[in-house]
């Protein structure tokens, strides 16, 4: 069988699609063509890479291109037509809305959880810990019942959706130290930690995995479901913008996305589907 590939531009890889998937929700795609360029937001993209692999082997017609960039560069690009979709981990503002007349497709509720290093034996912080190690007022693990080590603080640039939910709801708006090493996206902050003995990061929960741990914060395990029921709060919208209206090849991919087949592509990474 002919192989595709979705071309990722975050380092650019090619991934091989593989069989087809069954029709039903993909039959929306029949008789179209045409090309989807999309980018920003980069914990959207476990979930965008799985739906495009099924779009692209039902209709090898329409190509699919996914980069990151951060929330910032999605809301950007796509108010600039540089893109058909801007993916953000956050809301737009009222000001990017009106300027980029920028329409808005939340499709999944996700948190924001601290990471460490599998080897550190920390299991649970305060959130004032956290805010005081990411301010720099804590600079030693020891201080927090760790080990005798410097800490390794590790962020998201401004243009982070998952850095503005972080700051805001975590940190409560406090400073983050200028020491903090800058990482582009989720995977590279996931594998940082992974790499780094005495790391502290944060990554989306739909990110998290056997590589590194999320340590309870106030006495609430961050997961999806705490993040449903209310009890863990650092919770924000997955977003998928356009400029205006979309056109049509992309409303099929939206609605293919906020559908009962997309539903289940977003539940199997760990997200939770917005009704």
């Amino acid at each position: 069988m002919k192989k595709f590939f979705l071309v990722l531009l975050l380092g650019i890889a090619l991934i091989p699609i593989g069989k087809p998937t069954q029709a039903g929700e993909l039959d929306r795609f029949k008789g179209m063509s045409g090309t989807i360029n999309i980018a920003g937001g980069t914990a959207h993209i476990p979930v965008l890479k799985d739906a495009v692999k099924r779009v692209m082997s039902f209709n090898p017609k329409i190509k699919i291109t996914i980069a990151g960039g951060g929330s910032g560069v999605g809301i950007q690009k796509v108010g600039e037509g540089l893109v058909d979709i801007g993916n953000s981990g956050r809301k737009p503002k009222d000001t990017e809305i009106k300027k980029y007349d920028l329409k808005l497709f939340p499709w999944a509720l996700d948190g924001v959880a601290v990471v460490l290093n599998k080897e550190n034996k920390i299991s649970s912080f305060r959130s004032s810990q956290v805010q005081d190690i990411y301010s720099g007022k804590i600079t030693n693990w020891r201080d927090v019942e760790g080990n005798d080590a410097t800490i390794n603080l590790y962020t998201r640039d401004e243009a982070s959706g998952t850095r503005a939910v972080f700051w805001k709801k975590m940190l409560k708006k406090g400073n983050v130290s200028s020491k903090a090493n800058v990482v582009p996206s989720n995977g590279a902050m996931k594998v940082a930690v992974a790499n780094d003995p005495n790391a502290i990061g944060y990554i989306s929960i739909g990110h998290i995995d056997e590589t590194v741990k999320a340590p309870i914060v106030d006495g609430v395990k961050p997961s999806q479901e705490t993040a449903l029921n209310g009890e863990y709060k650092v919770v924000r919208k997955l977003y998928s913008n356009t400029k205006g209206e979309p056109k049509p090849l992309v409303k099929a991919f939206i609605d293919y996305i906020m559908g009962p087949e997309g539903e289940k592509i977003i539940k199997k990474h760990n997200f939770i589907p917005i009704q």
